[in-house]
């Protein structure tokens, strides 16, 4: 990381640490995506069991995991204010943290599991599927959970491309899993779609090790000596990790929950229309990714400028990653018009799937420009450790009103299931205006300071 002084410099530095951010971030979701397409590939039934449980998994992960990102501007403003020895201690309260979480969700899931999917009414082997997955899916969750944490590390110190290369390395190998998981090759059981949840967990493992080897073997992280000292827990850096995680993991969970309501309210109907929303949902967000990664790498930026109290410089970055988000949302929705059925036919063979799918896409779409506006800002407000209005507004604007909204059209209109997709939209647009709101009082009163 250094300090930028023209905006053409600002630009060359946020897409140096964005492109990276990206391809890991897609290469991450690629794992899920290849779960379900290669499911799919297989039957009906699979891909409606594997989406179910992924959609169940990935609120809790993401929310879970959202804590953890509160390293990143912990560690970037330690950097930028020139505290370079408190980075170590912070980042094994991390990882201390990490283990604490997963093994939380072990506990939950094993008490919570049967009774969540026995009240969706599915089919007996989509329920089974969904079941399976989920149990294979959990032998990885704690080096997936410590990989988040020591990515947090890695990123703040703007060397995100090890992030990525971390990835790139791990998703052939999921892939190759799940070829000889789910269709049973090379001797491998044949286990359909609870196959991919084995081989991701194989996959969680080895990013984590990577993850281990790279802290401690290669600078810059070295020069930190993460590992050289195991640090008593300390409940103050926990509680300092947890002002800002638990805000950041709950405005997350928030968001990516209401998905797995929607799918809980759309068990009623036939397993095509499960699997085509399942499927719709998916590729929503692979695309989402670039607001996400774009909100990731302003996180790193604005927390490095605030720490070094360059207040303009900061207000600069936030815009240029609005209009770059926007841009790009705009380009993807033109494409995934254009081509929405050959997306449908990646994921399925069964026609009815691939037809309704295509229709799903189309409502899909708007969900791009929202989430351009709204996940920049996140990641801008988290940069300046401003977490608490965020948290509220997912709560409201997806709780209180979108998925209200969304009930009250499948219900009561002839929209049926896309009536969800309605209410989702809303929500989405109703928390970007308000978070628009927020960032505007952030940078114009609170931090309304010459550079």
């Amino acid at each position: 990381m250094n300090q930028t002084f023209k905006k053409s410099e600002k630009i060359r530095l946020l897409a140096y640490i964005l492109i990276p951010i990206l391809i890991t971030q897609i290469s991450l979701y690629a794992m899920t995506f290849f779960d379900v397409m290669m499911s799919g590939q297989y039957s009906t039934e699979d891909v409606a069991g594997v989406s179910i449980g992924s959609s169940l998994w990935t609120p809790i992960y993401t929310g879970l995991s959202g804590i953890l990102i509160s390293l990143t501007p912990v560690v970037s403003q330690l950097i930028g204010s020139k505290r370079p020895k408190l980075v170590s201690y912070s980042v094994m309260q991390a990882v201390y943290l990490a283990i604490s979480l997963a093994i939380i969700v072990l506990v939950a899931g094993i008490f919570a599991l049967n009774p969540i999917l026995h009240a969706m009414d599915l089919d007996p082997t989509v329920h089974r599927v969904a079941h399976d997955y989920l149990v294979a899916l959990s032998i990885g969750i704690i080096p997936l959970f410590i990989y988040n944490a020591l990515r947090s590390f890695i990123d703040a110190l703007g060397q995100t491309r090890i992030s990525m290369i971390i990835t790139l390395i791990a998703l052939p190998i999921n892939v190759m899993f799940n070829y000889f998981l789910i269709y049973g090759k090379f001797g491998f059981p044949e286990l359909g779609g609870v196959g991919s949840g084995y081989a991701t967990a194989i996959t969680y493992w080895l990013i984590a090790i990577i993850a281990i080897l790279v802290v401690g073997k290669i600078s810059p992280f070295s020069s930190y000596q993460v590992f050289r000292e195991f640090f008593r827990v300390s409940w103050i850096e926990w509680r300092s990790l947890l002002k800002i995680g638990v805000p950041i993991g709950l405005a997350i969970f928030f968001e990516t929950s209401i998905f797995s309501a929607v799918t809980l309210f759309m068990s009623k109907y036939d397993t095509v229309t499960i699997a085509s929303h399942q499927i719709a949902m998916n590729f929503a967000s692979l695309l989402y990714m670039m607001p996400l990664s774009i909100s990731m790498a302003l996180t790193i930026v604005i927390g490095f400028e605030i720490g070094a109290k360059r207040y303009n410089d900061a207000r600069e970055y936030s815009w240029i990653g609005i209009v770059m988000a926007l841009s790009m949302a705009l380009l993807s929705s033109a494409i995934l018009y254009l081509f929405r059925e050959p997306v449908a036919a990646l994921y399925s063979k069964d026609h009815a799937v691939v037809l309704l799918t295509s229709h799903f896409l189309i409502y899909a779409i708007f969900f791009q420009i929202s989430d351009a506006l709204q996940a920049p800002i996140q990641g801008i407000l988290r940069g300046y450790k401003d977490v608490n209005v965020t948290f509220a507004m997912s709560l409201v604007s997806y709780w209180v009103l979108g998925l209200p909204i969304g009930y009250l059209f499948a219900k009561y209109t002839f929209m049926g299931a896309f009536g969800y997709w309605v209410g989702l939209i809303s929500g989405l647009a109703l928390g970007a205006i308000g978070l628009a709101a927020r960032l505007r009082f952030i940078q114009h009163i609170k931090y309304n300071k010459a550079a």
